[in-house]
């Protein structure tokens, strides 16, 4: 019932800014957190961020001061600002929707970090 798409993704010189979207449809009202993950090449998945219904947050500890997320309720979309991006930060950004009745993904957004 939950549809996910990702956007925002590119190219970035080191230091530089991108803001990822990740626009939910469907039936919205059954998600209680929303997240954000990436997975650089030959590397597992990682959690990046999560905000919960509540509007709680939480962040891996390597983009913690550097990322941003947010959500926009009107528009049914939740955001990932990435700032002082660094080379590492390099990957393919998934959007994930979770309660205790579903676990959706989204199609995956890549960001490359590099001079």
């Amino acid at each position: 019932q939950v549809q996910l798409v990702e956007s925002g993704g590119g190219l970035a010189q080191p230091g530089g800014s991108l803001r990822l979207s990740c626009a939910a449809s469907g039936n919205i009202f059954s998600i209680d957190v929303t997240g954000w993950y990436r997975q650089a090449p030959g590397k597992q998945r990682e959690l990046v961020a999560h905000i919960t219904y509540s509007g709680s947050t939480n962040y891996a500890d390597s983009v913690k001061g550097r990322f941003t997320i947010s959500r926009d309720n009107a528009k049914n979309t939740v955001y990932l600002q990435m700032n002082s991006l660094k080379p590492e930060d390099t990957a393919v950004y998934y959007c994930n929707a979770a309660s205790d009745y579903l676990d959706v993904w989204g199609q995956g957004t890549l960001v490359t970090v590099s001079s």
